[in-house]
């Protein structure tokens, strides 16, 4: 995305100089006092630990401010080429702890916050999740952020400021229910409103050609509100913009179609524009063609496309006039990364307004776009490809569809120059798919209108370019790279984990904390028993840590001296959460069968979030549940074997299991898994991983050395030659005794004896169902019995997970895929 860069400039700092430093203990005790009273409007006999925290939050921004300015005055003097990461999802957690790690002042914030008589980290547990984004493309994009600050690179994430972000999950008797995520309820301290930049979108309308040019009007406008929040980079005075856009309606939205008595009805109405920014679509690697969901995709593009074009145009700090007029040197400054394809419309959206706006030719204005657009492919999962109904397109945004339809004419004709007479490829490569419903597939959108195409893993590149695109990687390959996901070891490492981090430090300094490659020297120590012993004492405390915090939180007794085997991940077939209740269920029966043999405690915990229309995910999570409350209840189990699922699991969550952790299940099938990030998080912070070869385990095991995971079960090879030759699941049942008698016990309602039918679908879907009829009927809410294409089955080879014990024993401590130098 951003030039090659010298040693010398990469070392570069924001220059400080007029701005006051990070100050000292006494300072910050008086910045803390001082918002109290004039943010707040508190004094210390009536504030409550909200405000303390509001104080504390307030008085870390004022460090940034004066650094977030310089940086943007920085970027207007140098003009750099900029980077605008365009995502419909941040997933970024909380900001105090992580604003005082970069900024390196957290120490001075515990002394002072502690000479007041607070503790910091009660503090830091008030704030809440910005959870704006539902697992792994969402937190990637966090994770980007972070690290192109880190790097210096002038860079922005583009989104949407979302009022309600992923629900809240609750268990009751079981079962999942979500909760509305209110996170603003209380104020957000990091962002700062711009109403000055306040930009129109438009919507609706018709499309007018006339000799001046096409006209899109009669159109129905939104607002687009900034809010910007500071993303600072680690100890470089570097403080980047994370934009995000609300939704507000004109002042004089429906007023002209209403009479005077309908004035109340037309201000009502407002609602309707605003609800495009009121709330984060729950759907993880599924498509759900909603009108809403395809506003809220536009939204965002137009708003962020303007301001980008405003800002290339114009060259001083400040300035808001236009000072550049030729775009032909668009690309040479602008680069717009696609997380997925949730914001390719930015594709036809810069193709408007360089053709209709700004009277470009379409040839020079094609090559402009190409020039500057890349596309990440997050997912090969058929179902959760974007492909929108033509005829939405056509009432909302009709020139755009106009737009489409001449972008995939001439693809198609270029298409029919290099392939003549192959009809069958010109179906298959075009944008347009014919049918009862005609629709546009955006991938296809985006892969034509990009010059870089990545996926995230390597196994996952080589299926995009094989299977996903392969007509287009024949037509392109210069096209199609890869660019492995990767973590900030910032928030993974320095902030969740500091007593690790210290200790690595102690070994090989902290220049690995922006650069984790440095982690290789580490296999210098692997016989040092002092290390060792540091690094277990480390992972003993976390788990103590974590353990007090269960016992609080689910009233369960946990050993902490048990195998803590984790599992924390969006609730979805393909990711095989499955597969760790069948194994849970035959831990069980050989601790029932044998008491006396001797068993490695275990507790194994489950956590993570099904889509609230996704039936068979709701189902999993109430067998994890049922399964936990018959193995926790049992005498003859004791503390050897307990089943915990982790309610609401989120960022901040993920902060406190991550560290604590022994085992980390990664366990998806084989090519279904793009790459991951948690695999990462989990071995970063000296969890053992048991895995299939999929996504970024496959790197993780060439880096770490496969004797160092616990790998399983069928490659992608393997996969694909089972689907062809068919998959029985009744071969595998009557062939492994243990394996029948867990689905037996599913079936005969052992596992719930107040309704022995309940996990009869799930015995179904297993049992009657291969990965080849997956289909969207999985996911409804209320499907009939026996209707449960399952989207992946067990294809494992017939053999159960190892044991804690038979493979590597120290704590896994190999390099592992960081974000930076990763910027696609």
């Amino acid at each position: 995305m951003a030039a090659p860069r010298s040693d010398s400039e990469k070392r570069k700092q924001i220059s400080v100089r007029g701005i006051a430093g990070l100050g000292d203990v006494a300072e910050v005790r008086k910045s803390f006092n001082r918002h109290l009273h004039f943010t707040l409007v508190k004094d210390r006999n009536v504030a409550t630990p909200r405000d303390y925290f509001f104080a504390l939050a307030h008085a870390v921004r004022d460090h940034l401010v004066g650094r977030w300015i310089r940086t943007q005055q920085c970027y207007y003097e140098r003009d750099p080429k900029r980077i605008y990461y365009l995502s419909l999802e941040f997933y970024m957690g909380r900001t105090l702890q992580n604003t005082m790690v970069n900024l390196g002042m957290q120490n001075v914030c515990d002394e002072a916050i502690y000479q007041l008589g607070l503790d910091l980290e009660e503090l830091e547990e008030i704030e809440e999740d910005a959870g704006l984004g539902n697992g792994g493309l969402g937190r990637l994009a966090a994770c980007f952020l972070d690290s192109m600050a880190t790097l210096g690179l002038a860079a922005y994430g583009y989104g949407i400021r979302y009022e309600f972000g992923i629900f809240n999950q609750k268990i009751l008797d079981g079962w999942q229910v979500e909760e509305a995520d209110d996170w603003l309820r209380y104020g957000n301290p990091w962002e700062k409103a711009r109403p000055e930049y306040m930009l129109p979108v438009h919507f609706y309308g018709r499309v007018e050609h006339t000799a001046e040019g096409v006209k899109w009007i009669d159109t129905q406008v939104v607002l687009a509100m900034p809010y910007d929040t500071p993303v600072p980079g680690y100890k470089n005075n570097t403080v980047n913009t994370m934009r995000l856009w609300s939704a507000k309606a004109p002042n004089d939205f429906n007023l002209q179609e209403f009479n005077v008595g309908d004035y109340i009805e037309a201000v009502l109405d407002r609602n309707l524009a605003e609800n495009i920014s009121r709330v984060l679509y729950p759907n993880d690697n599924f498509f759900e063609g909603k009108e809403l969901r395809l506003k809220q995709e536009y939204f965002v593009v137009a708003a962020t496309l303007q301001d980008i074009i405003r800002r290339f145009k114009s060259s001083n700090f400040g300035s808001r006039d236009p000072v550049r007029t030729c775009f032909e040197t668009f690309p040479d400054k602008v680069a717009i990364q696609l997380n997925d394809t949730h914001p390719a419309l930015s594709i036809p959206e810069l193709m408007r307004i360089l053709v209709d706006v700004e009277k470009m030719e379409w040839e020079k204005a094609w090559e402009v776009t190409k020039r500057t657009c890349a596309y990440t492919n997050h997912t090969v999962l058929p179902e959760a490809l974007e492909r929108w109904p033509v005829t939405m397109f056509e009432k909302l945004l009709p020139r755009h569809l106009e737009i489409i339809y001449t972008i995939n004419q001439r693809h198609l004709d270029h298409v029919a120059a290099l392939y003549p007479g192959d009809l069958d490829r010109l179906r298959r490569m075009s944008v347009i798919e014919e049918g009862d419903c005609k629709r546009i597939n955006m991938a296809h959108l985006c892969v034509i209108g990009s010059h870089a195409v990545n996926g995230v893993a390597r196994i996952h590149s080589e299926i995009v370019k094989n299977s996903v695109f392969k007509d287009f990687y024949e037509m392109e390959p210069e096209k199609f790279q890869n660019k492995t996901n990767g973590i900030t070891p910032r928030r993974w490492l320095l902030l969740c984990n500091p007593g690790l981090a210290g200790v690595i430090a102690e070994k090989i300094g902290e220049d690995f904390v922006t650069d984790l490659s440095q982690l290789k020297t580490l296999l210098d120590f692997v016989d040092d028993e002092v290390f060792i012993r540091d690094v277990s004492k480390v992972k003993q405390e976390n788990k103590l840590k974590f353990s007090a915090y269960l016992e609080e939180t689910y009233k369960v007794k946990i050993n902490p001296s048990s195998m803590f085997d984790v599992h924390v991940k969006r609730i979805h077939e393909y990711k095989r959460q499955l597969l760790n209740c069948l194994h849970i269920i035959t831990l069980y029966n050989r601790m029932r069968k044998d008491p006396s043999k001797s068993f490695v405690p275990r507790t194994v915990m489950i956590g993570g979030k099904a889509a609230p229309g996704y039936y068979m995910a709701k189902m999993i999570i109430k067998l994890i549940t049922s399964i936990g409350d018959v193995v926790n209840n049992d005498p003859y189990i004791g503390d050897r074997l307990k089943v915990i699922f982790l309610e609401n699991y989120r960022v901040s969550f993920a902060e406190k299991v991550i560290p604590a952790a022994d085992l980390s299940q990664q366990i998806s099938t084989a090519g279904t898994e793009a790459s991951g990030t948690g695999n990462m998080k989990f071995m970063l912070n000296g969890a053992l991983t048991i895995g299939t070869m999929d996504g970024a385990n496959v790197e993780m095991a060439e880096e770490a050395g496969e004797e160092n995971l616990f790998i399983f079960g069928m490659r992608v090879e393997d996969v694909e030659a089972l689907d062809k030759r068919g998959y029985n699941a009744r071969e595998y049942y009557e062939r492994i005794p243990e394996l029948r008698q867990a689905i037996d016990q599913l079936s005969s309602g052992f596992f719930s004896p107040k309704d022995p039918g309940c996990f009869r679908d799930v015995v179904n879907m297993l049992m009657n169902h291969d990965r080849l009829e997956s289909n969207v009927d999985a996911r409804r809410r209320n499907p009939p019995a026996g209707a449960f294409p399952a989207l992946v089955t067990l294809v494992l080879r017939p053999r159960l997970l190892p044991t804690f014990g038979q493979g590597p024993t120290l704590p896994c401590l190999g390099y592992c895929c960081t974000g930076e130098g990763k910027t696609p």
